[in-house]
């Protein structure tokens, strides 16, 4: 059974809490999931008490919701709140909420401390909090989550774990990446390992190459400041695409179990293929939005976003294209890509299969056989395999249509990641959480783009707003044929 815990938020008055954190834990509360006892401490500069943080909390949720908030259920979530204010730079705060939680029998012993919080604050919290004796575990665990981007690069990535390593035990470090808490993507592992039929094809003698996309219609907006410090290539490759990519091609682990997982998917990033200096320019590609249009409407250039710097060369599209030297992928191309101001809002894996080694229908009027393809939505949900049939007519003539499985039925709900993330802290199931290893050869990937990157200061190539990216990106395929998969439909892409 599931233990009741304290959530002691830091941040808990910023853009994350706001719009993922309190939403996602008075869903849980709706749904029965929070444990009878749970405690929320909400941690804050602001000068506000626990009853204002609550009627904050009420109008964030009720933004969120797609429905009336529940007065009831709310009710019930509001007492399980406190506010505490504190400033995370003063070392007298943790010695204050200390006997805070010592003085109040009602918070449970176990504590899950969420960093929500700027990464370079991380260390520093964490060193602190270990000073005031909050890490001790002589009465409950206690459990520490941290959110992306863990490291700025591989050398402070390295540098932030051998400073938290003094602290906690990696088995207390919750390293969230919540795109792994999408229903969606958690799906990738079904299909692959439920599904016997697609296994004897999943592998470089039937599959031609991969892509993986997320594009996004929104530019910069507020983010700018700390947007313009990371750039699209650590924003979202190094994360969550390279999370993705670990799902679609690792080997089946041994068990449905944290450990046997997460080896799998470090195996992967270790089997890929280093870029070196010299070939970055044929397996990486940088461009940064210029204006144009997005549903109609006019907007600006990065360049002309509020507070990007005018001689910027951050990129907001990049893309990637890797190798797995193993038995199963070799010279499988796969390629990354993502984008801010593209067409059209999604996420999606497009797996291409090889053409038939003969070709059957060559004195027919069938001109040529057309790829198969299996398209595994995140944003949007879906599952689609596309193959080639008949046409109706006495002629040989063929064209595309496709199976499609939809991951959730009209009257199912739909979860958001961090529920169930916020959940598997609470019961100790870390499957879907970044083990450091996983972080550290994420990053010796994209390391060496990042660090000629930051060379190539003069130029930079753009894109309009509204468009799917650059056409000069496709120089990093590596057949003529290749072309970017901009949607799940049969539409032309």
């Amino acid at each position: 059974m599931t233990e009741s815990c304290t959530y002691v938020i830091f941040g808990a008055t910023g853009n994350l809490s706001r719009v993922k954190l309190m939403p996602a834990l008075y869903h849980l509360e709706r749904a029965g999931k929070l444990p009878e006892g749970t405690r929320i401490l909400a941690l804050g500069r602001r000068d506000w008490d626990s009853q204002h943080f609550i009627d904050e909390a009420r109008d964030w949720i009720d933004q969120k919701l797609k429905e009336d908030l529940d007065g009831t259920v709310f009710q019930k979530f509001a007492e399980r709140i406190d506010y505490f204010r504190g400033d995370l730079t003063q070392t007298v705060m943790y010695t204050k909420l200390h006997s805070y939680l010592e003085q109040h029998s009602e918070f449970p012993s176990n504590i899950a401390y969420y960093m929500a919080i700027s990464p370079t604050e991380f260390g520093v919290v964490i060193e602190s909090l270990n000073n005031a004796q909050l890490l001790d575990e002589t009465h409950g665990w206690r459990r520490v989550v941290i959110e992306k981007p863990f490291g700025y690069d591989l050398e402070s990535a390295q540098a932030l774990q051998r400073r938290i390593g003094r602290y906690l035990r990696e088995d207390q470090v919750y390293r969230i990446d919540h795109y792994l808490g999408k229903g969606t993507v958690q799906n990738v592992l079904v299909f692959r390992f439920a599904n016997t039929m697609m296994e004897p094809l999943w592998n470089r003698n039937y599959i031609d190459h991969i892509q993986i996309t997320h594009s996004e219609t929104l530019g910069v907006g507020s983010r700018a400041n700390f947007y313009d410090g990371t750039g699209a290539m650590r924003d979202m490759i190094q994360s969550h695409l390279l999370q993705l990519l670990t799902l679609v091609t690792m080997e089946p682990p041994v068990a449905m179990e944290a450990e046997a997982l997460r080896d799998e998917k470090v195996k992967v990033l270790k089997s890929v293929r280093p870029i070196s200096p010299n070939s970055v320019h044929a397996h990486a590609f940088r461009a940064q939005y210029g204006e144009g249009q997005i549903d109609g409407q006019r907007v600006v250039s990065y360049l002309n976003e509020d507070n990007v710097p005018k001689d910027s060369v951050t990129e907001t599209y990049a893309a990637l294209k890797l190798y797995i030297d193993n038995w199963r992928w070799r010279g499988v191309p796969i390629y990354l890509r993502t984008g801010k101001r593209m067409a059209r809002q999604q996420s999606m894996i497009s797996i291409c299969f090889r053409h038939p080694p003969q070709q059957f229908f060559r004195d027919t009027q069938v001109e040529q056989i057309q790829q198969n393809w299996v398209l595994l939505g995140i944003q949007p949900d879906c599952l689609r395999m596309e193959m080639t049939v008949k046409e109706p007519g006495l002629e040989m003539r063929t064209r595309q249509t496709s199976l499609d499985a939809s991951l959730r039925s009209a009257d199912e709900p739909m979860t958001d990641a961090y529920e169930e993330l916020l959940l598997d802290v609470i019961d100790g199931d870390r499957s879907l959480f970044l083990r450091y290893d996983e972080v550290e050869y994420a990053w010796r990937v994209v390391d060496p783009v990042l660090r000629l990157w930051a060379t190539e200061r003069d130029f930079i190539q753009t894109y309009p707003a509204g468009s799917w990216g650059p056409q000069e990106s496709r120089r990093l395929f590596e057949k003529e044929e290749h072309r970017w998969r901009h949607n799940l439909g049969l539409e032309d892409n």
